[in-house]
């Protein structure tokens, strides 16, 4: 009786302490413009459902600050005050990992692992299995065509099975305003530049998406001791803005049947959230 009353308590005390986040008048994000599947300008990614679907509920305006998803991204969004005033230019980023240092993080809401995509009718279509690139006999090696990224565990795994110099080099953040990295790579996959890449499961389904169905094999990657390659992904908020964290904290889980809806509908490779990473330790 007495852990039920504390509990309600608890409950209480995050609601109250919400009222003035929700007394807001406007739902601020930090978003790339450009940044398909998670933010596009004119909202089609799937942060940009998500962060409509918690404004409509809250009852404010959805408002966006743009600025491309760079190196400095946090320092010149969410971090970053309105000249002359003491109002920052957002509140909210949608989508960080987990274990983010540039930001207080929510607990996750959800999942994914980062997937080999292999383009059809390439000489190809007997790779069912990522570890079978490892055995292949040395003339299929030196035919391969696959992305290899200047960070990332996709690298880490290439270069662990002896593939690294098969790697055709591509920059993880490529400064290209016309082009996100899905945009580029999907392109590329197409033109026959690669036949192959090791993309985070978002990615992967954005250009699964862009062509018909059937045209690419999808391989989830396997994590093992020494390279991870399955994360989870929790919204950001300022260091000591524990009201907004409570606030989303709630949202999530108030709506995690409809956020998972919306993951699947843009075929997000999604898996069980570890028990352990369902909440973060406040460490303000």
């Amino acid at each position: 009786m007495k852990n039920c009353f504390i509990a309600k308590l608890f409950t209480l005390s995050i609601i109250l302490s919400g009222l003035s986040v929700q007394a807001e008048e406007k739902f601020r994000v930090c978003a790339d413009p450009l940044n398909p599947p998670y933010s596009t300008k004119d909202q089609t990614g799937y942060e940009n459902k998500i962060a409509q679907l918690f404004a409509d509920q809250l009852g404010q305006e959805l408002e966006y600050y743009w600025f491309p998803q760079r190196i400095g991204f946090i320092r010149n969004t969410l971090k970053s005050e309105i000249e002359g005033t003491d109002q920052y230019k957002c509140d909210v980023v949608m989508g960080v990992p987990s274990r983010f240092d540039f930001a207080k993080t929510t607990k996750p809401y959800f999942h994914s692992t980062y997937t080999l995509v292999i383009a059809k009718g390439r000489g190809w279509d007997d790779i069912t299995s990522a570890s079978q690139l490892a055995s292949l006999p040395l003339l299929r090696q030196e035919k391969l065509k696959i992305a290899m990224f200047d960070r990332g565990p996709g690298t880490a795994w290439l270069q662990k099975i002896g593939l690294l110099d098969q790697g055709i080099p591509y920059q993880s953040m490529t400064g290209d305003d016309e082009n996100n990295v899905a945009m580029q790579i999907e392109k590329d996959l197409k033109a026959g530049k690669i036949d192959m890449v090791i993309l985070w499961g978002p990615l992967s389904s954005y250009i699964t998406s862009q062509s018909p169905e059937g045209s690419y094999t999808v391989i989830p990657m396997q994590s093992t001791p020494d390279i991870k390659f399955d994360f989870s992904m929790s919204m950001a908020v300022r260091y000591g803005d524990n009201e907004r964290k409570a606030m989303l904290e709630k949202l999530i889980e108030q709506n995690s049947d409809k956020i998972t809806a919306i993951l699947e509908s843009y075929h997000i490779p999604l898996l069980p959230i570890p028990q352990s990473r369902q909440h973060k330790d406040d460490d303000d």
